[in-house]
């Protein structure tokens, strides 16, 4: 057996077949009662020896069934429903030209009453095939599993829903003429051995059972292509809702051959065209983040690699801090992305300060330190203007939280404003600490490198005066971090 006929007989098979068994066995029920009436030469045989021969020929349907589908049927799970409705219509065809066959041959029936015999079988087969068929999708549809073949011929809904309606009424119109048929025939040899009212007693009860079996079937078709409908709407409202909500790897599946393969398959390519665009988008942000981000720090005589590194530090910390029961509500996996993201532009605003200030080796004068203080605020005012010019955006939104709050101090001695504590921003606080340890760990025009060790010594000192304390305790809990990033995007 191929492994696609191992995963359908594992998926599929089982529940169809058992449910198939349960339809089998009801077919065999209303058979012998429909074949009772509409032919009065089966209603001549002995009642347990017309039992046995439906019997034994639903039984060898059945089998016959489960060998085609366990070892005869094709390799592809997609065959499935259509292969379902081929194989069970050929039985039923097969099992009532068999009887009608034998029914002449053995019995000597005449030609009208093995017609009517044969019709009634093949006309029933339909009606459990397609209830089977019905089924089937309705299983795959539940479990979203592809069951179609795409290369077969699309099938417009509206022409499916016709035939099936079409194909009742026929059934119910020819089934009604035949026993109106049989009928006349029986009133012509009873004579007046039947009163008048049990004759029509007997026929309208004949009458009532084939209109109840073709409701009743009419009802649970209904049904179950009603439902089918109602789970290919579902899948395109799941899909949709799921990108609204963010998900670009969703696809919708192709289960049906008919205008939802259409909408399904122009859905998925929607949504690959939406998701290239989106990878282009955000590839085209993060060049420009990182072009303006290091032409800044550049004129700061550093380097494209303290962008790199303060990205990562801070990354280090979220993944630490999103786990604690304060911090995990705020910091989302979507929240810390756009943080990181946002994070090269924590000092946009030095482009503004002039060179004699901004490249000087030694200590700023008060005056030159005031104007440094500014930087800050000259970021966040160009962030504004470019959300002017292209709208709001959330990593603009933290870029410009990150640029003007990075110098904030959790004792309220930092600039610009002198927010205190949680006041202060998440980013930037979580900026404050990753942009000093990176500035203490490497050479600047005023200072040597210092070690990790005496880094980490002055950070502690920081600790509830200059940075907030938790994220002072997650830079310890993920210092190992730290030195493997350091080491690992050293400066050119």
């Amino acid at each position: 057996m191929q492994p696609s006929q191992t995963l359908t007989s594992k998926t599929l098979l089982p529940t169809v077949d058992t449910y198939a068994t349960v339809q089998y066995i009801i077919a065999g029920a209303i058979f012998y009662l429909y074949g009772v009436q509409v032919c009065p030469f089966l209603d001549n045989l002995e009642t347990s020896f017309l039992t046995q021969i439906i019997a034994a020929l639903f039984t060898s349907l059945l089998l016959i069934r489960h060998c085609v589908f366990t070892y005869r049927w094709g390799s592809s799970p997609n065959h499935y429903a259509k292969a379902q409705l081929m194989v069970d219509m050929a039985l039923f065809a097969g099992g009532g030209l068999i009887l009608a066959l034998g029914n002449m041959i053995v019995f000597g029936f005449p030609i009208g009453a093995s017609f009517r015999v044969m019709f009634g079988f093949i006309f029933l087969g339909y009606f459990v095939s397609l209830q089977l068929t019905l089924k089937t999708e309705n299983n795959a549809l539940k479990n979203k599993q592809e069951i179609l073949n795409k290369s077969q011929t699309i099938q417009p809904i509206g022409q499916k829903v016709r035939f099936v309606i079409f194909s009742l009424l026929i059934g119910a119109i020819v089934s009604l003429l035949m026993l109106m048929w049989k009928d006349l025939e029986w009133l012509s040899d009873i004579g007046n051995s039947v009163s008048m009212e049990q004759a029509v007693a007997w026929i309208l009860y004949e009458f009532l059972f084939v209109c109840g079996v073709f409701c009743g079937y009419g009802i649970i078709i209904t049904q179950y292509l009603t439902k089918n409908l109602s789970l290919s709407f579902e899948h395109q409202h799941e899909v949709l809702k799921a990108v609204k909500d963010g998900a670009r790897n969703t696809q919708v599946p192709v289960t049906s051959n008919d205008e939802f393969r259409y909408l399904a398959e122009n859905t998925n390519h929607m949504l690959a065209s939406l998701k290239r665009s989106e990878e282009t988008l955000n590839a085209t942000r993060d060049a420009s983040i990182y072009a303006i981000s290091s032409l800044a720090e550049t004129r700061d005589n550093e380097t494209g690699a303290h962008i790199v590194r303060t990205q990562k530090y801070i990354k280090a910390i979220c993944l630490y801090l999103k786990d604690k029961p304060k911090f995990m509500a705020y910091l989302s996996d979507e929240r810390i992305a756009l943080i990181v993201k946002s994070a090269p532009l924590h000092d946009i605003g030095k482009v503004g300060i002039p060179d004699s200030i901004l490249l000087k080796p030694g200590k700023l004068t008060d005056e030159e330190f005031a104007i440094m203080k500014g930087h800050p605020l000259i970021g966040k005012q160009a962030i504004e203007k470019a959300e002017q010019q292209s709208g709001k955006m959330p990593f603009l939104e933290y870029a410009k939280e990150i640029s003007e709050s990075h110098h904030e101090k959790w004792d309220g001695s930092g600039y610009p404003y002198g927010l205190k504590g949680e006041d202060i921003p998440l980013s930037g606080r979580l900026m404050a600490l990753a942009d000093v340890y990176d500035a203490l760990i490497t050479q600047r025009v005023y200072k040597p490198a210092f070690s990790h060790e005496k880094s980490k010594a002055i950070i502690l000192d920081g600790k509830g005066a200059h940075f907030d304390p938790d994220i002072v305790d997650a830079f310890l809990a993920v210092e190992a971090e730290f030195i493997s990033i350091a080491q690992a995007h050293k400066d050119q």
